[in-house]
């Protein structure tokens, strides 16, 4: 991370107002007392080292595939939930019709993250977890003739924000399906759309009226405590002049609506939410563009770096020069998390020996701790994707890296000397 103050990392240049960063502005506590943004130790030698280089950073993992379901990542999961040859939530739901749907997916929910996953992620160190949310949760919102989503999630999501603010974990809810879906053919919007229907103004304020809602809920519910982040919307299409109107209409409109929520409430603005677009290295246009940022406080940036899809040239030496050297916060947007990262490589050489992940392990650890060190140095942390999955390949599942030996089972221990020499 770049040598800042806290004020410079969490304020915009013209906003003097800051809402709260764990362990800067607040400090959140698990039930047992444990602070894990603030050097706390968990048990063992007091000696040990928790922290790489600058305490504080968000080390995290996604909670992929729990309430936005992305059938690649566990087609057993998915199969045996009744949804087998469906492409995404929306057409597994109108394939077993609305009740069947919900016992499938509540089942799914109860069982695919536990409060024992929770446990472990802190014992290996992790700090916060970030939570892929569609619309479809605020279940009024749903036009009930044509949109086939499963019913029943917030009682779930609610249940794993209270076991992670137990745990003392920071948390990110990001909208990860939105309103007529913000890419097309992708299942991690919930559904399989044609084409992105999000990107008019009635998809637009009904995305508005979600985060209306869920900010409420995030204010008045106790086991929401420790959410500090909306995501406003993931991974919108990579053309800056086909989503123009999502950063002059829908990111203002966003932002409004999480704040009247909060000022309806009484909500001071050092407990306001951060209000989380995409950075401008997503490639959809500058995110500031259209904010009258005199009068905007508490934005935060959401970047994602999958060098699978990057086209760096595939050599083991490239991916570490490339990591080792890329600022992530070079557009200068704080603060930003990196919110999606990965150890998969292109799919046609990621069986090949160079990249095998059974003979490769020294690799992946060096690049993982390459990654993770880059990013503190130059953000305010990262997200792995994802927790867990189905796939047999740690290269997508920090249970199984730490498994296999590629990230340490305390992430304090990655060597801080991976990117010597490049």
């Amino acid at each position: 991370m770049m040598i800042l103050t806290s004020v410079t990392l969490l304020a915009l240049a013209a906003s003097p107002v800051l809402a709260w960063f764990p362990g800067e502005h607040k400090e959140i506590y698990a039930r047992d007392g444990t602070n894990l943004f603030n050097n706390t130790f968990l048990g063992g030698d007091s000696t040990s080292k928790r922290w790489l280089q600058a305490s504080g950073k968000v080390r995290g993992v996604n909670m992929g595939s729990l309430f936005v379901f992305e059938p690649w990542i566990a087609e057993t999961e998915w199969a045996n939930m009744g949804c087998s040859g469906q492409a995404s939530e929306f057409d597994c739901v109108s394939h077993l019709g609305q009740a069947q749907a919900n016992s499938a997916f509540q089942n799914h929910w109860d069982s695919w993250i536990t409060q024992a996953d929770i446990a472990q992620m802190q014992g290996y160190g992790l700090n916060a977890i970030r939570v892929p949310v569609g619309y479809w949760m605020m279940e009024s919102l749903v036009y009930a003739d044509s949109e086939h989503f499963p019913q029943g999630g917030i009682t779930y999501l609610e249940r794993l924000c209270g076991w992670a603010s137990d745990a003392g974990f920071y948390i990110i809810i990001d909208l990860h399906g939105a309103p007529g879906a913000q890419q097309p053919g992708n299942s991690d919007t919930g559904q399989n759309a044609p084409s992105a229907g999000f990107y008019v103004d009635y998809q637009y304020a009904r995305a508005e009226q979600f985060l209306s809602w869920l900010t409420n809920l995030i204010h008045t519910t106790y086991a929401f405590r420790n959410v500090g982040m909306i995501g406003i919307v993931n991974e919108p299409i990579q053309n800056a002049d086909t989503v123009v109107t999502m950063r002059s209409s829908y990111y203002p409109g966003a932002y409004n609506a999480i704040r009247s929520a909060e000022q309806a409430l009484g909500v001071t603005q050092n407990n306001f939410l951060h209000v989380q677009p995409m950075n401008e290295l997503w490639f959809a246009g500058d995110p500031n563009q259209f904010f009258d940022l005199d009068n905007t406080v508490s934005l935060a940036y959401d970047d994602h770096r999958y060098l699978k899809w990057a086209g760096v040239p595939t050599s083991q030496y490239d991916y570490l020069s490339n990591t080792c050297n890329d600022n992530r916060n070079s557009d200068n947007d704080s603060p930003t998390i990196v919110g999606e990262f990965s150890l998969s490589v292109p799919d046609d050489v990621q069986w090949t020996p160079d990249w095998d992940p059974s003979t490769q392990q020294a690799f992946y650890r060096q690049w993982f701790a390459a990654q993770v060190t880059k990013y503190e140095q130059d953000t305010n942390g990262w997200v792995f994707w994802t927790w867990k999955s189905q796939l047999g390949d740690y290269r997508w599942s920090y249970q199984d890296a730490v498994a296999a030996g590629v990230i340490p089972g305390n992430v304090a221990d990655v060597d801080q000397g991976a990117c010597n020499g490049y």
